[in-house]
């Protein structure tokens, strides 16, 4: 049980930012085919493009990030047709990875592919997200039906976890095989990513009462190290993605894959995040970064105020319940 109010809070908005309470909501309905509104701008020519142009461009990289949102129906359609799209030119050259899944279950999802796992014991052992049937499903059947490869990329929630309570010395000190599912390089420079990061944690509804003035230095000092840990844990997040992902691009099998990475579009925005640990890693690569941005109405986009998020901005219109909520 957790007695401190403040890091009860920071802890329940660390984890809601980590798509584990996004997830948590009820599934919205998919369609499983017809027309998804979209519209693509192109942040190397700087106007309006259209899906097939982008899907001629991702199929020329070496890895794609489609950051998304996790609650949105139109996002995980268009996910499917980028695949699809990548199929069609790449055909057998498709690696899928995901945030979704974690690295200790990659047995269980080679198992899988591989068909000596039925779909519910690979469920009740790889600990899919809640809407996994919704959201996630369509890109795993599609890769097991094409014979991808699918990379479990994140690291274990349990061990992010207890970064956030215990800071990143923790790392040190697990035993070999957890230390196996973190990445071997760690880093967590106060940058612009940090920055991205308090802004979005302290912008957190219901953060509760104010500290008094005689209060308000210690709250704030031990405030900012709560979020430094929960940052770590971030870092701990994006630095084992960014590995997972340079390791299947390196992957010298056959002709050479793309790398299609799914995550939430904070992991990737403004190429910071696993974007960034992945490029690092891979510094000759070719990298795209998508992301897909639910708004009310299509026609009324501004697009300078996202044009820097990524190489692809895609629109989708967002779901009638987001709409009526304040």
């Amino acid at each position: 049980m957790i007695k401190h109010p403040l890091f009860a809070f920071l802890l329940i908005a660390f984890l809601s930012f980590a798509s584990l309470l996004a997830v948590a909501q009820s599934p919205h309905p998919m369609t499983s085919s017809g027309y998804t509104p979209q519209r693509v701008w192109d942040a190397g020519t700087n106007k309006y493009s259209d899906f097939e142009t982008m899907l001629v461009e991702l199929a020329r990289a070496d890895v794609v990030f489609v950051g998304e949102q996790h609650d949105d129906p139109a996002t995980h359609r268009l996910e499917r047709a980028i695949l699809e799209g990548l199929l069609r030119r790449r055909g057998a050259s498709v690696i899928v990875a995901l945030e979704m899944f974690e690295r200790d279950v990659q047995p269980v999802l080679d198992e899988y592919l591989a068909g000596r796992l039925t779909e519910e014991e690979f469920l009740k052992q790889s600990r899919p997200w809640p809407r996994y049937a919704t959201d996630y499903r369509g890109l795993i059947e599609m890769a097991k039906a094409h014979h991808w490869r699918v990379i479990a990329s994140n690291t274990p929630r349990r061990l992010a976890r207890d970064v956030s309570k215990s800071g990143l010395a923790i790392v040190d000190q697990l035993p070999a095989a957890d230390r196996a599912f973190v990445a071997q390089q760690l880093s967590c420079p106060m940058d612009d990513y940090f920055k991205r990061f308090v802004e979005t944690m302290s912008a957190h509804p219901g953060a509760g009462a104010q500290p008094s003035e005689k209060e308000s230095k210690a709250a704030e000092s031990e405030n900012k190290a709560m979020i430094e840990k929960f940052y770590f844990a971030q870092c701990v997040k994006d630095e084992t993605m960014g590995e997972s992902v340079a390791k299947a691009a390196q992957m010298t099998t056959g002709s050479k894959p793309v790398v299609v990475h799914f995550n939430g579009a904070f992991h990737s925005d403004y190429r910071l995040g696993t974007a960034a640990r992945a490029q690092q890693r891979l510094p000759k690569a070719s990298v795209k970064v998508v992301s897909v941005i639910p708004v009310e109405d299509l026609d009324t986009i501004k697009p300078d105020e996202y044009r820097t998020r990524g190489d692809y901005l895609l629109f989708t219109i967002k779901p009638k319940e987001a709409k009526a909520e304040k």
